[in-house]
């Protein structure tokens, strides 16, 4: 008896300036799954319209009453599985999980709670300070809260960064090495988000930090090596090429040790399952947690897949144990 095959929307875009990132990604996935295994579909999820695109780029609305699509033979498309793979809202907060959740579609990567924790950078860290995961000393403001600034520098010294709680791909972050910077930089990102963290500034190496769950075990993809050409590792580093990114990182075997053993406790920690990557600086040997983004850059050029390249999985299998997965829980 032959299997029929099962139905993968890969979801990309999103409401962010991220959504181009995605997009790349979501080719990136459609192109590498399966076509044994799976009849592979895609979907743009955008602020202003969610749309299928069938195999002339024709485009298609989803109704979401039930994530489905009518296509021209008035014949209804539902998908055994989503593949999520919007960076930023509302892929990668929790939104989307929770919708699909109410509607009983099954989807890759982690829920909808973990979802929303990861994308709060500060409640991440509140959490896994429990567990013993060091970050840097950081001060919280709302948008409209006085800044007193002499308070500030006094407390976490300079330079200091300062970045948005909840957004992706670097946007709105600042280096400030001077106190007349400080609250320029604090408007820069309030414009971002509503809440925004000044943190101490940690003098070390960057590293990314690939974790998955992978046929039933969590594993350390791979750790690279960022080396920024400009300050930090900002938006224009990450997308446009300005860093260096060294996999595996020039760390020694003992370095690498505890920056796999703390990188595997943050994400099973967490709860976590799909994709995730981790940003640490390493001081004295010792990594801080900066973030741990749970919708990671995936395409060609991002850090994921160079490290899964590196580890030995396939970008194919990569993906498909996501789908496993995904249909896995949908059956229990």
């Amino acid at each position: 008896m032959v299997m029929s095959k099962k139905s993968v929307a890969v979801v990309m875009g999103g409401y962010s300036d991220e959504y181009v990132v995605s997009l790349k990604s979501g080719q990136l996935i459609y192109d590498s799954l399966d076509r044994d295994l799976y009849n592979v579909y895609k979907v743009v999820v955008l602020k202003d319209e969610w749309y299928f695109l069938d195999e002339n780029d024709k485009k298609h609305g989803i109704n979401k009453g039930d994530f489905s699509v009518t296509s021209d033979n008035n014949k209804p498309l539902k998908f055994d599985v989503c593949f999520n793979i919007i960076h930023g809202t509302p892929g990668e907060n929790g939104i989307l999980q929770a919708y699909w959740d109410a509607i009983g579609q099954a989807y890759t990567g982690c829920d909808f709670y973990q979802s929303a924790l990861t994308f709060n950078k500060k409640d991440t860290l509140a959490v896994l300070s429990k567990y013993g995961i060091p970050s840097a000393k950081s001060v919280y403001l709302r948008k409209g809260e006085s800044i007193n600034a002499d308070e500030i520098i006094a407390n976490l010294g300079l330079p200091v960064f300062v970045k948005p709680n909840q957004s992706g791909s670097s946007l709105g972050i600042s280096k400030v090495k001077d106190k007349a910077e400080l609250i320029p930089a604090t408007e820069v990102a309030f414009k971002e988000d509503n809440e925004i963290l000044i943190e101490s500034f940690l003098d070390g190496m960057e590293v990314s930090v690939g974790v998955i769950d992978f046929k039933g075990e969590t594993i350390v993809l791979g750790i690279t090596e960022i080396v920024p050409q400009n300050e930090f590792f900002d938006y224009e580093a990450k997308y446009e090429g300005a860093s260096e990114e060294i996999t595996p990182a020039r760390i020694d075997d003992e370095t690498t040790k505890r920056v796999e053993e703390i990188a595997k406790r943050a994400y099973d920690s967490l709860g976590m399952s799909g994709f995730s990557r981790s940003e640490f600086i390493l001081m004295d040997g010792i990594p801080y947690m900066l973030e741990m983004n749970t919708n990671p850059g995936f395409s060609p050029a991002s850090i994921l897949p160079q490290q899964a390249r590196h580890y030995g999985i396939s970008i194919t299998d990569l993906c498909g144990n996501e789908v496993e997965k995904a249909l896995a829980k949908k059956s229990k």
